[in-house]
């Protein structure tokens, strides 16, 4: 009677494993751990794009400091010729001329060549400074013609007169020729107006 319910039983066992799937059954995934995973996943995603993302501030630039400008304004300088020392600093505003007249060698006046002379005008202070030491005539263009200012000797108060000369000597060669010149301050700060010019012009023959 044991023999019979041991076959019994090992016969039920064989024909329970048969009819037991190949396959092993897979547990059901727990949904709610997927989903906190996937959350996790994303925030971290993000924290990484931002942090690539995230401009690195540049270095501080200094504000170039902007340079004082002068404190004096030109007053017309017209010196033509831009190797010539009036070209500089602005003159002030106090100091102006006026042309008068010619004294000697008037404008179209013949000489000959290489011929030494004198060339005098006279000009007025218009200005509000007075003039001095320092102040005299200066090359603007033209033929210098070897010109060399006379210094003045003597103090020109605003409103009045002065001859003003310088030494020339004539060019060599037959042609007409030009020097022009102009007022200068002791810093060397040419000034009056292109109207006031005073010129020396001769004729070579």
């Amino acid at each position: 009677m044991k023999l019979k319910l041991t076959i019994f039983v090992l016969a039920a066992a064989l024909i329970l494993a048969a009819c037991a799937p190949a396959t092993p059954i897979v547990p059901t995934p727990d949904v709610l751990a997927i989903r906190t995973s996937a959350a996790f996943t994303v925030v971290a995603e993000f924290t990484l794009t931002a942090a690539a993302f995230t401009p690195t501030p540049l270095p501080a630039t200094e504000t170039p400091t902007p340079e004082p400008l002068p404190t004096e304004t030109a007053t017309g300088v017209f010196t033509t010729d831009p190797t010539q020392a009036a070209l500089g600093t602005p003159a002030s505003l106090c100091d102006n001329y006026a042309f008068v007249a010619d004294v000697t060698i008037p404008d179209g006046t013949i000489l000959v060549s290489a011929q030494d002379f004198v060339k005098t005008w006279t000009i007025k202070n218009t200005g509000d400074c007075t003039w001095g030491d320092g102040y005299g005539l200066i090359y603007s263009y033209g033929e210098k013609m070897s010109g060399q200012p006379v210094p003045f000797g003597t103090v020109v108060a605003p409103g009045q007169e002065i001859n003003v000369s310088i030494n020339f000597k004539a060019p060599v060669k037959i042609g007409s020729y030009t020097s022009a010149w102009q007022m200068v301050t002791p810093r060397g700060i040419a000034f009056g107006t292109k109207e006031n010019i005073l010129t020396a012009v001769i004729v070579v023959q």
